[in-house]
């Protein structure tokens, strides 16, 4: 099997964050200087997975723009005007990345990007993840852990700052309740990162309305289909106004957990 590829859902308004999603899709706000989308690429880079899924929707050609004219706005170049032939003279970390960028509809909830990219999963098991959420999460811990409970999806739980995510109840390892956005804050909260195989499609719908944090989820946990993997480390969700600033001051101080898995 080919190796685990990485998708990325990158195409949600970002309506908490309009000071900064007004002109641009939340996962190209930065953190430092860089896309917060470049930042959880990363994660994923430096543990081994160099291939990734985009799933555009709102504002997609930012991200589409971004990533084309990357090696010319992060390296040294020489260009001939004439022939527009270039150069490029350093090496980037980034060079083996292999990024598909795939429009799944700028109105298209969470489950129904998913289901969108089917054809560039290529029946492989995958990580899916969100393009808002970094962590300095063990890549190797998770699929290790998703392969030992043998279900159909893992989902990273990781402990709340507040209530306002799906909530988890976890019972020996497996996910026995699954709420999105309760009132009461739990134990656990669904902090993205998960594992998913290829059979998680029976779970989905193309139709735009399907969330995947809902029905998908929720039925997924009714068939026992649906496993945890608790993450006592760094995690964060670049979520609000404040989220941004807190994170910015985090780079700038020099405090950014999320550059090395936990070990």
């Amino acid at each position: 099997m080919k190796a685990s590829p990485a998708v990325i859902l990158c195409g949600g308004l970002g309506t908490r964050l309009r000071e900064e999603t007004e002109y641009r899709p939340k996962p190209m706000v930065e953190i430092g200087g860089r896309p917060i989308l470049w930042h959880i690429m990363r994660i994923f880079a430096v543990q081994g997975v160099s291939e990734f899924i985009l799933c555009l929707g709102y504002k997609g050609e930012a991200i589409r723009r971004y990533f084309l004219e990357y090696d010319v706005m992060n390296a040294d170049f020489t260009l001939e005007l004439g022939s527009k032939a270039r150069t490029i003279h350093d090496v980037l970390e980034e060079r083996d990345w292999r990024v598909t960028f795939a429009e799944t509809g700028e109105k298209a909830q969470t489950g129904a990007r998913v289901a969108r990219i089917r054809r560039y999963v290529e029946g492989r098991r995958f990580f899916l993840t969100y393009g808002d959420g970094i962590a300095n999460i063990n890549l190797a811990e998770l699929m290790s852990h998703h392969r030992h409970e043998g279900r159909l999806a893992t989902v990273t739980a990781v402990h709340p700052s507040a209530g306002r995510f799906g909530e988890l109840h976890v019972e020996a390892e497996r996910v026995t309740a699954f709420r999105e956005k309760p009132t009461d804050v739990g134990t656990y909260i669904n902090g993205g990162f998960f594992v998913c195989e290829p059979g998680i499609f029976d779970y989905l719908s193309t139709d735009d309305g399907c969330v995947l944090e809902r029905t998908p989820l929720e039925r997924l946990t009714a068939a026992g289909q649906l496993s945890a993997y608790r993450h006592h480390g760094f995690w964060a969700c670049m979520d609000t106004y404040r989220d941004y600033v807190q994170l910015n001051d985090m780079w700038a101080r020099g405090d950014r957990p999320w550059k090395k898995p936990l070990t």
